[in-house]
């Protein structure tokens, strides 16, 4: 339906085996919508074997949805081998189809390779979002907070390797959805589009930073 969408996704594979200087991950979490880019990262990783330009390996490959959308997820768990459309319900809209194309291929990806699918909650999405913001200084849309909550789900049930090379996809910005974490951190700051009113922004926001240390401390 989308061919340029789907090969592009390879590039995702592509991307990956150049970064870890020619050779593949362990271990991949990818978020899940369609599937279809989940599905493509695989293909990428096999079509670079089979020109040789890294060695082939087993990769397990993990997929992550939210849980007010997450028929691929259901369908893993029930050990289906056909997806039940759902109606979504979640802030994360980047990942929110109810009826997968590719999800059946997901399913079977997964099983194959010796992964897991998981669904979190928009709360535990949230929370991905702060921890890969606090922890790497990235900010992710909610797609990439629902890959950080179950890369997190995953490793505290013991089925991520902690000698394992692993590769979490973070696919959006989070500036994408802002509304998603208004009411969970704090009011941004407003300026106009001057330097010194940015610097007078900055001030301010260092001056909050060490009141709110300092009531740690205390």
């Amino acid at each position: 339906m989308r061919p340029y969408y789907s090969e592009g996704s390879k590039t995702l594979g592509f991307e990956v085996a150049e970064q870890l200087g020619w050779e593949l991950p362990d271990h991949i979490v990818a978020p899940l919508a369609s599937g279809s880019l989940y599905t493509k990262i695989y293909k990428g990783f096999q079509e670079f074997v089979e020109v040789g330009l890294v060695e082939g390996k087993h990769v397990r490959f993990s997929g992550a949805q939210a849980q007010g959308c997450s028929p691929i997820a259901q369908a893993y768990k029930e050990e289906r081998d056909f997806i039940k459309p759902v109606k979504p319900n979640t802030i994360a809209k980047s990942l929110a189809i109810g009826n997968p194309a590719d999800g059946v291929y997901a399913v079977e990806l997964a099983k194959k390779t010796g992964g897991h699918i998981e669904s979190v909650t928009d709360t535990e999405i949230i929370e991905g979002m702060k921890l890969l913001a606090e922890t790497e200084g990235i900010f992710t849309e909610t797609a990439g907070g629902t890959t950080v909550a179950v890369l997190k789900k995953l490793a505290e049930a013991g089925k991520i390797n902690p000698d394992e090379t692993t590769v979490v996809y973070i696919t959006g910005n989070g500036l994408k959805t802002q509304e998603a974490v208004q009411g969970y951190i704090g009011e941004p700051l407003t300026i106009e589009a001057k330097l010194d009113s940015f610097e007078r922004a900055l001030e301010r926001s260092q001056t909050l930073d060490r009141l709110e240390w300092q009531q740690v401390l205390v």
